[in-house]
């Protein structure tokens, strides 16, 4: 499967927050600022989830079916924001 570089860009954000979290661990940071980054990285980690598996989608739609998408793009965000 092919990615894009948003799709890549993505997970390098998120291992930069993973990353700021270990440091805030290790400075014995509070709890509930913990706690609230873990849930950016979750809602990250979702939002990209959703949006490697539409892109799949997308690329075997076309591949298999030689359909262009303009019409599911659409579908595709309600998909992504339901994550």
């Amino acid at each position: 499967m092919k990615c894009d570089a948003s799709l890549t860009n993505r997970v390098k954000r998120t291992q930069g927050q993973i990353q700021g979290v270990l440091t805030m661990m290790e400075n014995q940071a509070a709890c509930d600022d913990i706690v609230m980054q873990l849930k950016a990285i979750r809602s990250s980690i979702d939002k990209t989830i959703g949006l490697l598996t539409a892109t799949n989608l997308v690329q075997i739609i076309e591949d298999e079916h030689d359909i262009k998408l303009e019409n599911i793009h659409d579908a595709i965000k309600l998909i992504v924001k339901g994550m």
